[in-house]
């Protein structure tokens, strides 16, 4: 049970960096594969170039102890008296002296098979002995078909290749691929005559020296092995205990970053909450004024026009009233698949029941409509619609500067696309270049908070672009823009997807 405790607070301690342990993992695993990579590929070099150097060396020898052993009987032939008459002691003397050459090698355990091929005008000798080579050099005679059974595959190599070492009189080697053995030619020239070639099948053997090398090589990565793996381990280790203090540091940077963020969006709504009621409570002032003159002017021709006029009024400040209630109101309360609002009807009612219905508009501005007939309704609460749509139409009017200005409003729908454009278009002064410029987040100064288009000091102005923005992009899903027309005045861009 004791044992088990520990585990599970281990296991705790570990699931608590579990970030930094799975990076340092990563990065063991990697090193160790990197290392056991390179380890490999070291050895596998290592093992052919000791191959190469090995089928190098083992060429070298076995031809350096075919020449030997062809320059001895070379030596001993030129040392025999020419005289032909020899004692039967003498004759001994001389046949064990070549017994001795052709033996002495066979006693090497990598030496296989030596023969003396001598090359006549009509046939070849095999000579593997020294009273048969004794013979030939005294009587000059010898059988056409000696030894051939026992050399039979010396003489097809040395009939192979006679030719070119009859006319370049230098050794020749081949390492055989079916016995792993080297068949070796060296010319025989006693007296610097060419009589044929000394034959020798060498199979040299140095695997025991490559084993060792490999297996010190083994070692040696073994021991580098482990210490890397224990360096990895010690870093393993001591990096699960310094994280620690770090992680915690963070995990309290972490918090207090959280809160201020909740604080500066709970702040940023209270102070759009604000300026949006600020902004929106003279409007209702002056809704309510033509509430009461449109009561005044009651009659009975009149009852149904101002009933439903004061209707729309009504729910007008029934919004605001509701406004003022919530900073973030529900978004069912915005949008939704209840609403049904045709945008053409709210333009057409802002426009005759709450601009025209200043005694002076005439002398400042005059409204042109275009509204295209197919556009369908919007899901959208149409005193929502208003609150975007008239700050727009009225910046278009303030901004012109007491000067008469033509806004025209048009509605198109496109089909295809499945989206409504609206166009608020004045042909005033326009709008001054600087505040058209997009900042970071491509939100253009006109409708950031406390930019105005009208020329007024110590005046509370800014929020009606600001306002619409924020209803329209954030709350409603559109797209708004503001541009300069190339001629004059200024158009507000509002795409509304249906």
């Amino acid at each position: 049970m004791k044992s088990k405790t520990e585990l599970d607070r281990f296991l705790a301690k570990i699931q608590k960096y579990r970030f930094e342990i799975r990076h340092l993992t990563l990065l063991f695993v990697i090193l160790i594969v990197f290392q056991l990579l390179l380890s490999y590929i070291q050895k596998n070099s290592l093992e052919e170039f000791l191959t190469d150097t090995q089928s190098w060396y083992q060429k070298d020898s076995a031809e350096r102890i075919a020449n030997l052993t062809s320059t001895s009987l070379e030596l001993l032939i030129e040392n025999i008296p020419r005289e032909k008459n020899f004692t039967e002691t003498q004759s001994k003397k001389i046949i064990e002296s070549f017994n001795i050459i052709f033996s002495q090698q066979l006693l090497d355990q990598h030496v296989e098979e030596v023969c003396l091929i001598i090359s006549k005008s009509d046939h070849e000798l095999v000579i593997d002995d020294g009273e048969e080579l004794f013979n030939y050099l005294v009587s000059n005679t010898g059988s056409k078909s000696n030894n051939l059974q026992s050399h039979g595959n010396a003489l097809n190599f040395y009939l192979e290749h006679e030719n070119s070492m009859r006319v370049n009189e230098e050794i020749f080697s081949l390492l055989s691929k079916e016995d792993n053995a080297f068949h070796i030619l060296v010319p025989f020239v006693p007296h610097g005559e060419y009589l044929g070639a000394f034959f020798m099948k060498n199979h040299p053997d140095f695997t025991i020296i490559t084993k060792e090398i490999i297996v010190s090589y083994d070692e040696a990565t073994v021991i580098y092995s482990s210490f890397i793996l224990l360096g990895l381990l010690a870093m393993y280790y001591i990096s699960s205990y310094t994280v620690r203090e770090r992680d915690e540091a963070q995990r309290l940077l972490f918090e207090e970053h959280e809160e201020n963020i909740k604080k500066q969006v709970r702040h940023e709504k209270e102070s759009l909450f604000t300026k949006r009621i600020y902004h929106t409570h003279h409007k209702a002032e002056k809704v309510m004024g033509f509430i009461k003159e449109d009561l005044r002017e009651l009659n009975e021709n009149n009852i149904e026009e101002i009933k439903e006029r004061v209707k729309k009024y009504s729910n007008f400040i029934s919004r605001v009233i509701y406004d003022m209630k919530w900073y973030d109101p529900p978004m069912s309360t915005i949008r939704g698949d209840l609403f049904r609002t045709d945008i053409n009807s709210v333009i057409k009612f802002l426009i005759n029941n709450l601009f025209l219905r200043i005694t002076t508009s005439t002398e400042l501005f005059k409204f042109e409509l275009n509204f295209d007939s197919a556009t369908p309704p919007v899901r959208v609460n149409e005193f929502v619609i208003w609150e975007v749509i008239e700050p727009l139409i009225q910046n278009s009017i303030d901004h012109s500067g007491n000067k008469n200005v033509k806004v025209t409003i048009n509605t198109k729908y496109f089909e295809t696309e499945h989206y409504t454009l609206l166009e608020i278009i004045d042909d005033g002064p326009g709008i001054d270049a600087s505040l058209l410029e997009a900042d970071e987040k491509g939100v253009k100064k006109l409708f950031r908070e406390d930019i105005s288009t009208k020329n007024l000091k110590n005046k509370n102005s800014g929020y009606g672009c600001y306002i619409a923005y924020n209803i329209a992009v954030s709350k409603c899903g559109w797209k708004l823009d503001v541009e300069n027309n190339p001629d004059k005045g200024c158009k507000y861009s509002i795409i509304i997807q249906n």
